[in-house]
C-alpha cells in the first residue's frame, strides 16, 4: 500500500496525538490523563475500523475492532514486536516477550511444555500459602475504617510470582520495603514513562534525565538479584545430582516431593538438538516471567475485588458458590475446586474485559495493506468496549460469559491474553 493510500487512513483532523508533554514528571496523574485522552479518540472514531495517530516521529495504527485485530493476531507473519518494546531490552534482553523470528519460535517451543498441568498444580500450592498470608492481613481490618487494599494485594501477587518463577520467597507481604520490591516497581514506572515520551527514546537523551539514572539503578538491583538466585539454583542442582535426587520431583532416599519453580525447569530444558539454555538465556526468561507475571496478576486481582465490592449482588453469588464448594472448611484450594467455581470464573473474565491487565500491545507490520514497518497497536481496553459485541459495555455483567451468552462471539472480540501464535503462554 503506497503513501497516498496511507493518507486515507482515518486520523485526527490536524494529525495531532495525545499531549504527552506533561508526563515528564512521571506522575500517575499525568499518565492517567494521557490514557483518558487516547480513549476519547477511540470513542470519537468508534465507527472507523482503525485510527492513525503520530507519536513523536512514528505513525501508529490503533486497532479496536475484532475484524482488524484478527487480521494482525491471526497472522503467522506479523509476530515482530513494536519499536517501543526495545526499551525493555536492557532488563529482559530478547526473551519470550521481546524476541522475534527463529529465536522466538525456538524459545516458545522449548518453554511451552514447562507449563503443563502438574507444574500448575505445584504453583497452586504457592498461591494457597501466599493467599493465606493476605487473608490474615486483611482480617485485621474487619469492622474497622475503610482502607486501601491495593498494595496488600499487589505484594501478594509479587510473592507468588517470585516463588513460582524463581523458587525464591522474597517475603514482600511482610517486607514491603525490600530493595528488590522497590526496584521492580520503579523499573516498571520508568519504562512506561519512556514509552509514551518520544524525547526519552534516544539513549543519549534518556540517560541524561533522572528517569534514565533511576532506570540504571533499578536495573543493577534486579539483575544482581536474578544472578544470585540463578547461581543458588545451579549450585543446588549440582548438590542434588550428587545425592542422586531425580528432578521429576521425588527423592530416591526419602520419597519427599520437591516443589519446582520455573527456574528449575529452565535449568534443565533442552531444545530439539539437546542444547541447554545459556546463562543469559535463562536470565532473560526469568526476568521476563517476573515482568509479565506480577503486575498483570496484581491488576486483575485488584480490579476483580473492586468490582465485586461495587456490585453486592455479584458478590453474594460468588459467596454462595464458594460455600457450595468449601462449606465451612478453610482447606487449600485444589485444581478440581477451580473447575467448580464457574460464576467466579465469569467474574474474573468480566473484570478482564472491563480492565484488561494489558490495555494495549503492539506489533510491527510488514506489508499487510499498510506501509512496511508501520507500528500497530491493539487497544484491548477499547476492543472490549465495542457495543456491538458487548451491549452496555461499561456495565459489569459476569453473565456475559455464561456459555449460552458467549457462544458465537467473535473470537478476537475478547483477548485479555492476546491471541494467535504470540498469545500469553
Amino acid at each position: 500500500m503506497g503513501n497516498q493510500e496511507q493518507q486515507t487512513l482515518p486520523s485526527l483532523p490536524d494529525g495531532a496525538v495525545a499531549d504527552s508533554s506533561e508526563t515528564s514528571s512521571g506522575s500517575k496523574g499525568s499518565s492517567t490523563n494521557f490514557f483518558k485522552q487516547m480513549m476519547q479518540y477511540y470513542e470519537d472514531f468508534r465507527n472507523q475500523p482503525l485510527l492513525k495517530l503520530w507519536l513523536g516521529p512514528l505513525p501508529f495504527l490503533f486497532l479496536y475492532h475484532p475484524d482488524t485485530v484478527e487480521a494482525i493476531l491471526s497472522s503467522s507473519k506479523h509476530i515482530e514486536k513494536s519499536y517501543l518494546y526495545k526499551f525493555l531490552h536492557p532488563w529482559l534482553g530478547t526473551g519470550l516477550l521481546t524476541s522475534t523470528g527463529d529465536k522466538w519460535r525456538s524459545r516458545r517451543k522449548m518453554i511451552t511444555p514447562t507449563f503443563h498441568f502438574t507444574i500448575l498444580a505445584d504453583f497452586l500450592e504457592v498461591m494457597n500459602e501466599q493467599a493465606n498470608i493476605l487473608v490474615d492481613k486483611l482480617e485485621k481490618h474487619v469492622d474497622k475504617e475503610p482502607f486501601d487494599c491495593f498494595l496488600d494485594i499487589t505484594l501478594c501477587a509479587l510473592d507468588i510470582i517470585c516463588e513460582t518463577a524463581m523458587g525464591k520467597n522474597v517475603g514482600a507481604q511482610n517486607n514491603r520495603d525490600s530493595e528488590y520490591v522497590r526496584a521492580v516497581y520503579k523499573m516498571s514506572d520508568v519504562l512506561q514513562q519512556r514509552q509514551r515520551c518520544p524525547w526519552l527514546w534516544p539513549d543519549f537523551m534518556y540517560y541524561m534525565f533522572q528517569e534514565g539514572r533511576e532506570h540504571n539503578r533499578s536495573l543493577k538491583i534486579l539483575h544482581i538479584f536474578t544472578d544470585n538466585v540463578i547461581a543458588e539454583k545451579s549450585h543446588e542442582i549440582k548438590i542434588h545430582e550428587q545425592h542422586k535426587i531425580d528432578f521429576e520431583g521425588k527423592c530416591e532416599q526419602s520419597g519427599s516431593k520437591k516443589r519446582r519453580a520455573f527456574l528449575d525447569m529452565l535449568l534443565n530444558a533442552t531444545d530439539d538438538k539437546g542444547n541447554r539454555l545459556s546463562y543469559m538465556d535463562i536470565r532473560e526468561e526469568v526476568d521476563t516471567f517476573m515482568f509479565e507475571g506480577h503486575d498483570t496478576t496484581a491488576a486483575a486481582m485488584n480490579w476483580a475485588i473492586y468490582l465485586l465490592g461495587c456490585h453486592p449482588d455479584a458478590q453474594k453469588k460468588v459467596h454462595r458458590e464458594l460455600d457450595e464448594v468449601f462449606g465451612n472448611s478453610d482447606r487449600p484450594v485444589t485444581m478440581d475446586d477451580l473447575k467448580k467455581l464457574r460464576y467466579l470464573e465469569c467474574v474474573v473474565k468480566e473484570a478482564l474485559r472491563l480492565f484488561p491487565s494489558v490495555p494495549s500491545f503492539a506489533r510491527t507490520t510488514k506489508g499487510f495493506k499498510i506501509p512496511k514497518g508501520t507500528q500497530v497497536v491493539i487497544v484491548t481496553y477499547a476492543l472490549h468496549r465495542d457495543p456491538e459485541v458487548f451491549p452496555d459495555p461499561e456495565e459489569f455483567r459476569p453473565e456475559r460469559f455464561f456459555p449460552e451468552n458467549s457462544s458465537g462471539r467473535h473470537p478476537y472480540a475478547y483477548v485479555p491474553f492476546s491471541a494467535g501464535s504470540r498469545n500469553c503462554i
